[in-house]
């Protein structure tokens, strides 16, 4: 037994223990797997030999890799003993693409010697791009896969040209930034930030440093950031912390309210929206950290105070606006012809929620904004707009709540529904009107929504009365179809064809009932006597028969 434990102790085997039940399970075909491996890599020939070095370095190196990028991706990064642990596995695909490609030098033809030879020289480039030295030999090895994938996607058949073309734009950062430390390139934060914008499993580790460089490019920054601004108050920032968070909230915020916020995605903009909110809660986090340790100052206390209550409804603002990306999104579902019946149909009453959502977000909003005791003429005009939000919720509320009735046939309360839209959204759209410098976006969606009303009103209104008339036509068609015998059956039932041999009984896993006897059984028609009504029994006077009644004698207790 020892030497079993010492050979499987010297394997480079990596099995994390794990007791607990919440482990994701995976399913394998193993025996379908193999199959197919074996016929598509030698052994449909009997090439043994082929099948027996073809892709196991090379997967054996992917796997060393792709749990270094795990540790890589944790939320607060990785800690010393992590990124030791991270290096070592680097270390370990380094070792396999090597070998990897000295075997392919033996037993591979030219084209695959190259390719493995600027695979190796890829991983070689991660390992010291993560270590963080020799930036030098980095940008070798970088510049040296590259090269190759460049020659190579010159040739063979399209797809692996575009394959190709794509690993060199997935390297061109890092060598950028291998430049960058080495002092050959004067790049920018900003061109930093937009390289790493790109998309690739190449890219992780370079994606991993660009966050550190913009986290030591923001601390510079927050040195210069002494105060905090919102609605006409200056509120002062003395926790380093806490302005680099609001200063990391403030960047991302440019991206989805800057010029080019529309070339972005819904899902990349909820992602950003994610960063924001992390971001604004780490600040608030330091905040009321200092308010615990700022003994009895008043001064600082009501400084900390109000910059709280400032960052929170800074997060109040991002929230709706993430609500109403949300509402666009569900918007843009329940309109558009779907194609793919994978795709998940969006409800009226989804989009009544994510509206009740919002009302809270901006009854929230407007009770932290009037919740001071020195109101602004900046905080008067606020709260008058989350005013206006909420009225203009309410209607699209109301709209779509109408919609769900209208979806389940029930006319009347969509129509009402509908008419009490259309009056929310006038009263809303006199409002606006009545304020200096609306915003147009509201606007125009009012005047939208208030012709949808309008149109599904006489829309309800109509087909109200169609389906009113329709009625006594479609009651006498169902009478009409009724039978006291039951309606006519295509199959008879076991117990009417005795004589027949056919499967009747159903399959145990259909949900179709067995077709034996018919049950309950039909009404039948059957014979009763007739119904007499005796009208002339009230007017007849019958003859008293007290002279015929037993006299019975007195009883007295006491004789």
């Amino acid at each position: 037994m020892a030497k079993v434990n010492d050979s499987a102790s010297s394997m480079d085997i990596d099995i994390e223990k794990s007791t607990g039940s919440d482990q994701p399970k995976f399913s394998i075909n193993v025996l379908q797997l193999l199959k197919s491996a074996q016929m598509q890599h030698g052994l449909r020939h009997g090439d043994y030999t082929r099948y027996r070095f073809l892709h196991i370095l090379l997967y054996t190196t992917e796997r060393a890799w792709s749990h270094a990028m795990e540790k890589r991706q944790l939320p607060d990064g990785p800690n010393g003993r992590q990124r030791i642990y991270l290096i070592g596995r680097l270390r370990k695909a380094v070792k396999w693409a090597t070998l990897f490609a000295q075997l392919c030098a033996l037993k591979g033809d030219s084209r695959t010697s190259l390719e493995a030879e600027a695979y190796a020289s890829y991983m070689k480039g991660n390992l010291l791009f993560e270590q963080d030295q020799n930036w030098d030999m980095a940008l070798r090895n970088f510049k040296s896969a590259r090269a190759v994938y460049e020659e190579l996607g010159k040739y063979g058949d399209l797809e692996n040209q575009l394959l190709c073309r794509e690993r060199v734009e997935e390297l061109e950062p890092s060598i950028r930034y291998c430049l960058h430390k080495i002092g050959q390139s004067n790049l920018q934060a900003s061109e930093l930030k937009q390289i790493g914008e790109m998309e690739g499993p190449a890219l992780d580790l370079f994606k991993s440093k660009l966050e550190a460089v913009m986290a030591e490019a923001r601390s510079q920054q927050a040195a210069s950031m002494t105060e905090f601004n919102w609605l006409g108050h200056r509120f002062p920032i003395s926790n380093p912390k806490t302005r680099v968070s609001i200063l990391k909230a403030q960047e991302l915020e440019k991206g989805i309210q800057g010029p080019t916020a529309d070339s972005l995605s819904a899902e990349k903009k909820l992602a950003v929206f994610d960063k924001i909110f992390s971001a604004y809660h780490d600040a608030r986090s330091c905040i009321r950290n200092d308010l615990v340790t700022s003994g009895s100052a008043e001064n600082v206390k009501d400084d900390l105070n109000g910059l709280d209550k400032a960052v929170s409804a800074v997060l109040g603002q991002r929230t709706i606006e993430r609500n109403q990306l949300l509402v666009s999104i569900a918007k843009s579902k329940l309109s558009r012809n779907r194609d793919d019946k994978n795709e998940k149909v969006t409800k009226p009453e989804e989009l009544v929620r994510l509206y009740d959502l919002l009302l809270q977000n901006v009854a929230d909003l407007s009770d932290l904004v009037t919740s001071g005791r020195d109101s602004k003429g900046e905080e008067v005009a606020f709260a008058e707009e989350c005013t206006l939000k909420s009225l203009a919720f309410r209607a699209e509320r109301c709209f779509y709540l109408a919609k769900s009735y209208s979806l389940a046939g029930k006319r009347a309360e969509a129509y009402a529904l509908y008419s009490r839209a259309l009056s929310v959204t006038e009263n809303a759209l006199q409002k606006l009107q009545s304020v200096e410098n609306s915003e147009q976006g509201m606007t125009a969606e009012l005047k939208a929504l208030h012709h949808q009303c309008r149109s599904n009103i006489c829309i309800e209104h109509a087909t109200g009365i169609l389906e009113e008339q329709k009625i006594p036509e479609k009651l006498s068609k169902k009478i009409s179809n009724m039978s006291l015998t039951g309606a006519d059956k295509k199959d008879k039932f076991l117990a009417e064809k005795l004589d027949v041999y056919e499967p009747t009984v159903s399959d145990s896993n259909t949900k179709v009932p067995p077709r034996i006897e018919a049950f309950p059984p039909a009404f039948q028609a059957v014979p009763r006597n007739p119904i007499v009504l005796d009208l002339a029994y009230n007017m007849i006077e019958f003859p008293t028969l007290e002279n015929r009644m037993k006299k019975t004698r007195g009883f007295w207790p006491w004789r």
